[in-house]
């Protein structure tokens, strides 16, 4: 899918159409209405392609073991924080 693109002219440069208005008050709803909609149907055909459900999946590979004693102590499980006051008395 290949889409022709135009630059689109800044949103407080004139409009492309010939008004003379800045673009945002003239042509910008519009032009994002239709960009939308193309971005809809474009979806919407890729949606309905079939997936390749034949593809075989490839199978995880195992975690790389090291000879790494001082992992094996550590805990990768939450740890609660304390719920005391950070600070305690006067500045």
């Amino acid at each position: 899918m290949t889409a022709k693109t135009t630059a689109r002219p800044g949103r407080n440069e004139p409009c492309h159409c010939g008004s003379g208005r800045k673009y945002k008050l003239c042509c910008l709803e519009k032009d994002n209405a239709a960009l939308t909609a193309a971005n809809a149907q474009a979806a919407a055909d890729a949606a309905a392609q079939p997936a390749d459900a034949d593809r075989e999946v490839p199978k995880r590979t195992t975690i790389h073991q090291t000879e790494q004693p001082w992992k094996a102590s550590t805990s990768r499980v939450f740890v609660p924080r304390p719920r005391g006051p950070r600070k305690v008395g006067g500045s």
